[in-house]
């Protein structure tokens, strides 16, 4: 299991610096040009802090792999990681539309990767949850 949060970890901190690309890539300038200021610098501000935690959950899978398996409150972080990525799990499937990723490639390959991971995700820290 250290071995699985480890791999974890560097995926997570990879998905965190991604984030940084976000704007860019999604053409937030223009897309974002028609809502008042509140909501963009929502969009900004929590991108950061979604990426912020990603990048925290990644070093402490990184750095602490031992004890989120072999101690209570490892197991216990290990649960909330859990329902956080079990939630993110759901949300792939019943809160983004179909629309966006059906019938087109790239958005397709994206959309079945990132199921896969959050799945792994789910279950690795489940495991560790449930055994002894």
């Amino acid at each position: 299991m250290e071995l699985h949060l480890k791999i974890i970890g560097f995926i997570l901190v990879l998905l965190s610096v991604v984030h940084l690309i976000f704007p860019k890539y999604f053409n937030w300038k223009q897309e974002l040009s028609s809502l008042n200021l509140i909501n963009k610098q929502l969009m900004y501000v929590h991108t950061f802090f979604v990426a912020l935690i990603v990048l925290l959950m990644g070093i402490l899978c990184i750095c602490c792999s031992t004890d989120l398996v072999h101690t209570t409150l490892g197991k216990q972080l290990s649960f909330g990681l859990f329902i956080f990525w079990g939630c993110r799990l759901f949300f792939q499937f019943f809160v983004y539309s179909p629309a966006l990723w059906k019938g087109k490639t790239f958005e397709t390959v994206v959309h079945i990767a990132f199921s896969l991971l959050w799945a792994y995700l789910s279950a690795v820290f489940f495991t560790i949850y449930y055994t002894n």
